[in-house]
């Protein structure tokens, strides 16, 4: 079962959906308008094209005429073959039949197999098609008129890959016992004799080179294979991947290695995208959006900037899919990797570098023996699955729908690119569109209020034509997005290089969070913060992108009676904001303000100027400093009632002291609180240490508290004995009494 669990792994791969993750650059400053801009190539892939290519700079530009040539009506092509003659053999599931296109472009069912997908197809040196088959692998030799016989029916459950050898020799790679066999028809009848058992599980890919070597790709080690045609294998390359997926050789000799990792089996979860902007207690403010994929955070936009984390292509860990050029000298390299895409297909361009069919959108790119990429087009079909190259001719076949598609040399008559959906996160009022670019381009918007474009969204505007801009004619909503129109006029090649777009959102009133009283007696003071340059602001740069602006949270110290506040609060549009602080008695009706345009998000206040009594503080918060006059909004918080005792306890001493004739004095002292209450005393003989002491009936919390104290006495003389009481405010009294013993 686990073999066949394995085997099954690989014909799972051409039906994998891939999400993008979609994130785009944006440009603000907080309160004004917001630029969504488009200028780099991660960007520009987030979008759809049809007829358009993305650079390796970031550009988009016209693609090579992309044309459908045959529709099998299958879900998948498993593989794919042509010959002499031009006909284009596609080997489909899961109902394993095998169609004949024609040079004309006419294809037909040419054979339909028991087996369920037909998965390796090769051409023999006999005009004949040779087609392999699984489960229950067979190769079948198939006639120009559709006759069909078994050729070879190995135990082995499956046929990954074939091959044809310089003598005619049908090479016949198989799963889940990885062995590769040499068949031929001496005598008219198949004649078979193990080649090498590769001590893999599956031997997938094969290609023979021009020595008469049979090259081999395996799963699970990742291996290429070099094996002679007496069967001595060589590891030309061993892939940190598990599976080398599909193999071309390059006309110089070198070898092009398409191999897959097990997060390649896996459909990756879709993006999430959280943004937030809040005030802390501590005092830091904090703006920004998370993009995380499969748990792991993918790009970070910090003060409007999207910053992608950098990553080589030759970093493979956690890679789904690399392609890899192994040269003629045996040395190898990373052409291309992806942590978020599974390539199915590669093939030595007749243009030169490789060409690399994804599931991401049907996609092909072109990479360049140096490692350079190229979006070259995206088809309308889910999955490239499979490269045909016949001389400069190059056919391309689809997954999830099973078509044939012809690349051609000649450029597209027109191209279209549509941005991602940009979400203003509120209904937003359009400024500008401008783009830099060359040749006949056009731009068009929409806009709607659902997340995804449907039949609620605007129509596309009418195009806009003048690079420098022009004023966006779409109706306000809180999505939008822009289509790019491409056409070749005057012998100018159409590019685009960035899109910017402007919007002002609509400006919603913060709101203060949440209000902390500390206890009676600390006081906030500002911390040293970092200075900013204040050319910088007046430049209209936000700050925090010339570098962090760290917030250092306000030191607390010891005052007194003082009254400390602490907020949290939050801007959704990330403007900045000042305070107002306020408050009133609690049996008033009316705010008095105690302090405006705060910046910070603390405030203390001497208790003693508010005199004793209960109070409640309103914090107010504006964002009118990024708003224009008349635009600002507010939000405001109530305290809970809040205690101000400025007013010290009142100490006396109680009737005469007595003297025991064990020398112990006895005295009694009274404390009372008029605002509050009492919290605790302390004791002193003769200026000594002070010790706690605690009232007649044992615990020190009312207003009016008696202290009945037997104190010794060290010695004949005068002694002084005294009471220090402190309130639950703070406030500290101190009453003395001297005793003759």
């Amino acid at each position: 079962m686990t073999n066949r669990r394995t085997a099954l792994r690989t014909l799972r791969l051409f039906i994998l959906s891939s999400a993008v993750f979609i994130f785009g650059v944006v440009k603000t400053q907080a309160g004004g308008p917001v630029v969504w801009e488009t200028d780099s190539r991660g960007q520009f892939l987030s979008g759809e094209s049809r007829g358009v290519s993305v650079t390796d700079t970031g550009a988009l530009m016209l693609a090579p005429r992309f044309t459908q040539v045959f529709d099998t009506e299958q879900a998948y092509v498993w593989s794919s073959a042509a010959d002499a003659a031009g006909n284009v053999y596609l080997g489909t599931g899961h109902d394993g039949r095998i169609f004949r296109v024609g040079a004309d472009g006419k294809g037909a069912l040419l054979y339909d197999a028991a087996e369920l997908d037909v998965t390796a197809l090769v051409v023999g040196r006999d005009g004949a098609l040779y087609a392999g088959t699984s489960p229950d692998g067979k190769v079948y030799r198939i006639t120009s008129d559709g006759k069909a016989e078994v050729y070879f029916d190995p135990s082995d459950k499956y046929i990954w890959s074939l091959a044809v050898l310089p003598d005619g020799a049908l090479a016949v790679g198989t799963g889940d016992t990885g062995k590769l066999y040499r068949v031929t028809a001496a005598n008219a009848k198949p004649e078979m004799s193990l080649l090498i058992d590769t001590n893999e599980t599956h031997v997938i890919s094969l290609v023979a080179d021009k020595q008469g070597n049979l090259l081999a790709g395996t799963d699970p080690g990742g291996l290429v294979l070099r094996v002679s045609p007496q069967g001595k294998a060589f590891a030309l390359f061993d892939s940190p991947l598990r599976e080398v997926h599909a193999l071309s050789l390059g006309p110089d000799g070198s070898l092009y290695a398409l191999a897959l990792s097990d997060a390649a089996t896996s459909p990756r979860a879709s993006s999430t995208t959280t943004t937030t902007t809040v005030t802390s207690a501590t005092g830091g403010t904090v703006t920004g959006t998370v993009t995380t994929d499969d748990g792991t955070a993918q790009a970070v936009t910090l003060a409007g900037q999207t910053q992608t984390p950098a990553r080589s292509r030759n970093e493979l860990n956690g890679a789904r899919s690399a392609v890899f050029r192994i040269g003629a000298d045996g040395g190898s390299d990373v052409l291309w990797s992806s942590q978020t895409v599974t390539a199915f297909s590669v093939a030595a361009s007749p243009r030169g570098g490789v060409l690399v069919g994804t599931s991401d959108k049907g996609r092909i790119y072109s990479v360049t023996d140096d490692g350079r990429d190229t979006l070259l087009l995206q088809s309308s079909e889910d999955q490239i699955s499979s490269f045909v190259v016949r001389g400069s001719d190059v056919f391309a076949a689809s997954s999830n729908q099973g078509k044939l598609f012809r690349l051609g040399a000649e450029q597209s008559a027109e191209g279209t690119y549509e941005s991602p959906v940009r979400d203003a996160k509120f209904v937003a009022s359009w400024g500008r569109v401008w783009w830099r670019g060359r040749g006949q381009v056009e731009l068009q918007t929409r806009t709607g209020n659902t997340e995804r474009p449907d039949m609620t969204w605007s129509d596309w505007s009418t195009p806009y034509r003048d690079p420098s801009g022009a004023a966006v004619s779409s109706p306000r909503a809180r999505f939008i997005q822009w289509r790019a129109v491409l056409r070749p006029a005057g012998g100018t090649d159409p590019r685009i290089e960035y899109v910017n777009l402007s919007y002002l959102p609509r400006n919603v009133a913060p709101e203060v969070l949440q209000i902390q009283v500390l206890p009676v007696g600390i006081s906030l003071q500002s911390a040293v913060q970092q200075q900013v340059d204040p050319n910088i602001e007046a430049s209209g740069l936000d700050p925090s992108l010339i570098g962090p602006q760290v917030q250092i949270p306000p030191r607390r110290m010891f005052q007194r009676g003082a009254v400390s506040l602490q907020w949290q609060a939050e801007d959704r549009n990330g403007d900045q904001l000042v305070y107002s602080v306020y408050y009133r008695s609690v049996g008033e009706t009316t705010f008095h303000l105690l302090k405006e345009n705060l910046r910070d998000n603390f405030f203390s206040v001497d208790g003693a100027a508010l005199g004793d009594g209960s109070y409640v503080f309103k914090v107010v918060a504006s964002d009118a400093p990024e708003n224009s006059l008349g635009q600002a909004l507010t939000g405001d918080r109530v305290s809970e009632p809040v205690d101000v005792d400025s007013t010290p306890p009142v100490v006396r001493a109680e009737g005469q002291p007595q003297i025991g004739a064990d020398g112990r004095a006895r005295v009694r002292f009274t404390v009372e609180d008029a605002a509050g209450r009492v919290r605790r005393a302390d004791v002193s003989v003769d200026s000594g240490e002070w010790r706690a002491v605690f009232p007649e009936d044992g615990i020190a919390d009312g207003p009016r508290e008696t202290y009945a104290l037997e104190l010794p006495l060290e010695g004949a003389g005068e002694h002084t004995i005294s009471l220090r009481a402190i309130d639950g405010s703070g406030n500290v009294s101190s009453a003395r009494i001297v005793v003759r013993r």
